[in-house]
């Protein structure tokens, strides 16, 4: 009878630890719900604030951008356009950046050995004659993520030196794989209206006025808004 008595006791313990379990589980359920519901609200009332039938002036869209981004953190302007030709591909030097600091490297051993364990620790990757054989065997890597130097975008030097005046403002604007669609950054929602503009006009100028057959703006995880062609 001592053993049955042990065997209930140890099984209603364990009923119990299921149990805070299975609470602590519904709570944190209930939280994300709650949170998701809070975030659903603010992203519906953002997309009232928008005309989906209007084409707004630059300017407009800029405004409307910052004032129906629902995140907490300072969120990207990100520009979305459709254009008359696939495989498109501009450099482009912003005037006032992304406002995304940017790490650049050199290709050196120390890079290659963080490559040759899969670490990818900048945003720009430099190399030099020397070095670019040496990363050709990464190109699985590297590549997908536009990081793979080539000298159209002036990531392969001459010498290291070289990378101290690198501009780290210039980017590359390309439609994607299988469709005429662009989808690149123009800065952040707490930018200047102007500075936003500025980048923005610069892209368009690098591209071409007439290549554009729709052009969107939208914060990271806002709606978006349609821009008027320009003229």
């Amino acid at each position: 009878m001592g053993k049955t008595k042990n065997v209930t006791v140890n099984s209603e313990a364990k009923t119990t630890k299921v149990d805070k379990y299975a609470q602590k589980h519904q709570e944190e359920v209930a939280k994300v719900e709650k949170k998701a519901k809070v975030a659903g609200k603010r992203i519906s009332e953002a997309r009232r604030m928008i005309d989906k039938n209007r084409e707004y002036s630059l300017s407009e869209a800029i405004d409307l951008v910052k004032k129906t981004s629902t995140t907490k953190f300072v969120a990207s302007v990100e520009m979305h356009s459709i254009v008359r030709k696939e495989g498109l591909s501009v450099q482009v030097a912003l005037p006032h950046g992304t406002g995304k600091e940017k790490k650049v490297v050199v290709a050196n051993a120390e890079v290659i050995s963080d490559l040759e364990n899969g670490k990818i620790n900048f945003d720009i990757l430099l190399a030099t004659a020397d070095t670019m054989p040496k990363l050709v065997k990464f190109a699985k890597l590297l590549g997908p993520r536009g990081l793979m130097p080539n000298p159209k975008n002036g990531t392969l030097i001459k010498n290291e030196s070289d990378g101290k005046n690198f501009a780290v403002d210039k980017i590359t604007v390309k439609t994607e794989k299988s469709a005429a669609v662009v989808h690149t950054m123009v800065g952040k929602v707490n930018m200047d209206d102007k500075a936003i503009s500025e980048n923005i006009k610069a892209i368009i100028s690098a591209v071409g006025e007439r290549q554009f057959v729709k052009i969107y703006l939208s914060s990271s995880m806002g709606p978006s808004v349609r821009v008027e062609l320009p003229r």
